[in-house]
């Protein structure tokens, strides 16, 4: 805070003008707008800002691509886990089937041992 402390109104003063007319030297001391080193500058940062925007569409083109092939891969692995899952369920189904079928035999063979037993029971 010292470098601002001034003893009276016209030191303060000075130093305000003092420091807009460094201001305005510099202001005046830059090169037009026409100068070819301004234009060669402003052609160098249109230049990186193109080659940045081209690199920000190569990345956006990537993530875009990595999103797809996950997509994919999620698509593929959910349609095996279907067709699994689809399998996993008719070989139940069929175990089901083959159970109760083979439950029926047993049951029709153990009808009929029971009807021939009361058949033979009364040919006595």
């Amino acid at each position: 805070m010292s470098a601002f402390d001034y003893r009276n109104f016209d030191d303060r003063r000075q130093h305000s003008q003092n420091a807009k007319a460094a201001l305005l030297a510099k202001f005046k001391a830059r090169p037009p707008a026409d100068d070819p080193e301004v234009i060669a500058k402003a052609k160098a940062r249109a230049e990186i800002a193109q080659a940045r925007e081209e690199r920000a569409r190569e990345r956006e083109a990537a993530r875009i691509a990595a999103e797809r092939k996950a997509a994919e891969e999620k698509r593929l692995r959910e349609e095996a886990e279907l067709a699994a899952r689809l399998a996993r369920e008719a070989a139940e189904l069929a175990a089901a089937q083959e159970r109760k079928s083979a439950e029926l035999a047993l049951k029709k063979a153990q009808r009929d041992a029971r009807y021939a037993a009361r058949k033979a029971k009364a040919k006595r």
